[in-house]
């Protein structure tokens, strides 16, 4: 590996972007390959045995494409998938997640706290969280809410009006949630709402700390790469964005979300799976 070689993402859809947005923001100099598996999203519903072979084929291909670093930009993914990759590919590849940077940042930012989760249904299914922060012994109380509308909501750019609002306050209203003192957002898409997260909040009268695993996750990427060495110190080349199955609605959303005209190129990598 060199410090010139990209740094490679992948997501099922639009929900990578937030992880994206924010490395390039304070890792300018990183090339990036986003992949963004629109062929198959949302991965928040599908078994873990599609997640994984998903994420196995992605992996390779990004693999293949020179990256040093593979970032499974997806909670869903990262909790199905993220041993298997680094078995298959760890030793070629950095291979980093979107939950073992949260972990860590609670490890070192929470104690005697009543922590919430929001996800997808194979987020909360998985137990991946529960287990993690228990093993911290920080004496936190955590409870996790599956919240399976709000992927879709994003996907279809359906976030900033009354409909968006009622399904937020629906969730964010649940018993389980009450006495909270931080959230985490357990899905990458659900960056793009944290705004509105905040301001539900803010209505009840409740001060509740946001963890946003977008934020941890390029603070941790930019650590692991200073301390090996592998900072790229000017970029050696054009971000790349590639889906597995082009939509004029995706791309749209894309360039909204960039604030700028991103190119995506369709890959066929799914042939032999269909």
């Amino acid at each position: 590996m060199n410090s010139t070689q990209p740094i490679g993402i992948f997501d099922s859809g639009i929900g990578g972007l937030t992880v994206t947005k924010v490395i390039k923001e304070i890792l300018p100099n990183e090339s990036i390959i986003y992949f963004g598996d629109t062929a198959h999203l949302p991965y928040g519903g599908k078994s873990t045995a599609a997640i994984q072979a998903y994420s196995a084929r992605i992996a390779d291909y990004l693999l293949n494409q020179s990256c040093k670093v593979i970032l499974i930009a997806c909670n869903s993914a990262s909790a199905a998938a993220y041993d298997l990759v680094r078995k298959l590919i760890g030793k070629k590849a950095m291979v980093f997640d979107v939950i073992n940077p949260t972990i860590d940042y609670i490890s070192e930012n929470s104690c005697n706290q009543k922590i919430g989760l929001i996800g997808t249904q194979q987020t909360i299914n998985s137990g991946v969280y529960a287990e993690k922060i228990s093993a911290l012994n920080r004496n936190i109380d955590f409870v996790a809410l599956a919240t399976p509308l709000l992927v879709p909501m994003i996907e279809e750019g359906i976030y900033e009006d009354r409909i968006s609002r009622d399904i937020i306050k629906r969730y964010l209203s649940d018993q389980s949630l009450e006495t909270i003192n931080a959230l985490i957002l357990g899905c990458t898409h659900y960056p793009i709402i944290k705004k509105q997260i905040g301001a539900y909040f803010s209505e009840v009268g409740r001060e509740v700390e946001i963890i946003d695993s977008a934020e941890t996750t390029a603070k941790a990427l930019r650590s692991h790469l200073e301390y090996h060495h592998l900072l790229a110190k000017r970029k050696s080349r054009v971000d790349e964005f590639k889906v597995s199955d082009h939509t004029s609605s995706f791309e749209r959303i894309t360039n909204i979300f960039f604030g700028e005209e991103v190119h995506l190129a369709q890959v066929p990598i799914w042939e032999t799976l269909r």
